[in-house]
């Protein structure tokens, strides 16, 4: 036998054994292979959701807190080092921010990618994710990561407690909410032309569009939105834009897109059917006022985030995030970070260097756990996974 189909054949039976494992506890519910994203939309692949039963002895050998695509992939790898998984998040759920925050918004930066649809992105994470049976418990804010006495962590959620032999912590920003506009008919506005995500691109389709903001999130749907929209107009308060120099480039480079530097917004008007009408903008240098006619208003002026319970776990924090070495560790034995949660020098927020820190977290979480294994798993081009395992 040569060192491949040992191989091979050696994970089919690791992977019969894990799947059976998860599959016989009783408190656990397959929704029939599958996955449904916040958008709606579904996903074939394996999920499964914890139904709400009382705190369970059962011990994974990883919790992982948070089902964006960092945690996603930290699922599916420590599914590759054989580890059975359970990812916990507050969301209803997989997929994060990618379906939360902007599920239409194209993502360029992912390495095999051109370009991708966020919630395309989401739909091919969770299948690859899931494919080894990591149990989702969604709508669970994990409140406490305590030493359990009889080994592992006691990971103590708004619904249950759940056990694990070690935790890698994929929270992105933590609880995060948008920075409101400070106008006294804000509140009246949402959902008659005030918008601060874009959950669908047709609700702009032929509109008379204001984007406020120099971020990321604004000059990148400023590009994607005027392609379908009757007209975009963009305001930021300064002439320099914190987003990628390209995209910056293109909507400077696009004739399409109003660009109005060095204006801030004053006031929104409603019409008599109570929707959104008309903006105030000002120069900020004068203080001069501009009433133009709009249909709807996307704000992207920053999020307020909080890491929530997670500054009450004993760790060592950072401007808001977790201080990991060069192997994910925390400052708590047993407890990894990886993505946007954690900080080191030279870190760098993106959904690429998250995916090899989860990878990195996974590995020394392994090796922690099982101290014969080896740090290096292989290449995955050795190895059979689920989706060709013979039944």
């Amino acid at each position: 036998m040569t060192r491949k189909e040992a191989t091979s054949t050696l994970t089919k039976v690791r992977y019969e054994r894990l799947k059976s494992s998860v599959l016989e506890r009783d408190h656990f519910a397959c929704l029939s292979h599958l996955g449904t994203l916040a958008s709606g939309s579904t996903i074939p692949g394996l999920l499964m959701t914890e139904t709400n039963v009382p705190p369970s002895s059962d011990i994974v050998d990883l919790a992982i807190i948070g089902a964006g695509p960092v945690g996603l992939f930290a699922a599916f790898y420590a599914g590759l080092r054989q580890m059975s998984v359970k990812i916990i998040d507050s969301l209803e759920s997989l997929g994060g921010q990618l379906v939360t925050l902007y599920p239409e918004k194209y993502i360029y930066d992912v390495a095999g990618f051109p370009k991708v649809l966020a919630k395309d992105l989401a739909a091919s994470l969770v299948e690859q994710g899931m494919q080894y049976g990591a149990i989702a418990c969604l709508g669970e804010q994990t409140q406490t990561v305590e030493v359990d006495p009889a080994g592992g962590f006691a990971i103590t959620t708004s619904h249950t407690t759940h056990h694990a032999r070690s935790v890698v912590i994929c929270a992105g920003m933590g609880s995060f909410s948008p920075k409101k506009l400070p106008i006294p008919n804000e509140p009246q506005l949402i959902g008659r032309g005030l918008y601060y995500f874009v959950k669908s691109m047709e609700e702009f389709r032929g509109k008379r569009v204001l984007v406020v903001g120099g971020g990321d999130s604004a000059v990148d749907w400023a590009n994607m939105l005027h392609p379908i929209a009757a007209s975009v107009t963009l305001i930021h308060r300064r002439d320099g834009f914190r987003a990628h120099e390209d995209s910056v480039e293109k909507m400077r480079a696009c004739n399409a897109v109003n660009i109005r530097v060095f204006y801030e917004l004053r006031a929104i008007e409603a019409g008599t059917d109570g929707r959104i009408a008309r903006a105030t903008i000002y120069d900020n240098r004068t203080n001069a006022d501009e009433s133009i006619e709009v249909d709807a208003v996307l704000v992207n002026i920053g999020f307020a985030n909080s890491l929530g319970p997670i500054k009450n776990w004993g760790l060592t924090l950072e401007k808001n995030a977790i201080v990991v070495d060069s192997t994910m560790k925390t400052s708590r034995p047993g407890i990894f970070a990886a993505g946007d949660v954690c900080t080191y020098l030279g870190k760098l927020k993106l959904i690429a260097t998250g995916f090899g820190e989860a990878a990195i977290a996974v590995n020394f979480a392994k090796t922690m756990i099982d101290p014969k294994a080896k740090l290096f798993p292989g290449h995955s081009s050795d190895m059979e996974l689920p989706a060709q395992v013979s039944h």
